[in-house]
């Protein structure tokens, strides 16, 4: 009989309760704090920490998460992925807890683990159902259903790394959660990220001072260290083309998705991605 999946011992020690702060402990299928306040993990393994809803359009849909298992599964963003572990591996030495701040169904963050036999993985998104896939992504990772807006359930120092994925940015808690010299790894779409799909849907056009901008947003709390970029052009098929629409912002929109019926021939795409590696301040 196959158990159920859980949490790492690891990651259950690095959360906290989010009614008062205090630390969990294990009481079977729940976590309890000493306030009793308790939270029942889901049977795919994660733990939903939410005590308030979210806006409409903030978590991504069922069909939304199908569409990016279905794309990366194609191993589209493979590269991106073994490059983020490259750069996490040299930054840990294999061990700690590593934060994915919208983790989404933990593609990046379990091929992160991969890479660092001695770590555990915390996969942080507002989307339960991209969660069910992350819990079961990598057996050092434990998920929990949280809105990155919102100070995070999570122990202050706790993380040797955190990553940033396509994903919202909260400045101050990367740098509470993270202990000192530890590593912020954002990644983010470079300028011409997928412009050759603006004839079939809306595409998010990147700001010129992007990087800047970021920057920016962080200086209070990091200092960059490094920043690269990776760039090439990729010859997508039609359902590869489909599946990248429909798994980003334009997934919320499914109105705006009627022009994907008319692609039907492969078609050359550009994918163009930045890595920024910041260090915390002290």
């Amino acid at each position: 009989m196959t158990r159920p999946a859980t949490l790492p011992d690891a990651v259950v020690g690095a959360l906290r309760c989010p009614l008062c702060a205090a630390p969990f402990a294990r009481d079977g299928r729940s976590l309890r704090c000493p306030s009793r306040h308790s939270f029942d993990l889901a049977k795919q393994g994660y733990v939903n920490l939410l005590h308030a809803g979210v806006p409409a359009g903030t978590a991504d849909t069922a069909e939304m998460v199908a569409a990016r298992v279905a794309f990366l599964d194609g191993g589209h963003y493979a590269g991106l992925r073994d490059r983020l572990a490259e750069v996490t591996a040299s930054e840990t030495g294999g061990e700690g807890l590593v934060v994915d701040a919208g983790a989404g169904t933990g593609y990046y963050l379990a091929g992160v683990l991969e890479r660092l036999p001695g770590a555990a993985g915390l996969a942080l998104d507002v989307s339960a159902v991209a969660l069910r896939r992350a819990a079961k992504a990598h057996p050092r990772l434990g998920a929990a259903v949280w809105n990155l807006w919102e100070p995070w359930p999570v122990a202050d120092g706790s993380a040797a790394v955190v990553l940033n994925v396509f994903a919202p940015r909260n400045g101050p808690e990367f740098r509470r959660v993270l202990r000192p010299g530890g590593s912020l790894l954002v990644v983010s779409p470079e300028r011409g990220h997928l412009a050759e799909l603006a004839s079939v849907a809306p595409v998010l056009e990147v700001d010129a001072r992007k990087e800047e901008r970021l920057d920016a947003a962080l200086s209070d709390h990091f200092e960059l260290v490094s920043r690269e970029t990776l760039r090439e052009r990729v010859v997508w098929k039609p359902d590869d083309i489909r599946h990248a629409v429909r798994m980003g912002p334009t997934g919320h929109h499914p109105d705006r998705l009627t022009a994907l019926t008319d692609v039907t021939e492969p078609a050359e795409v550009t994918i163009a991605f930045s890595l920024s590696r910041y260090r915390r301040t002290t």
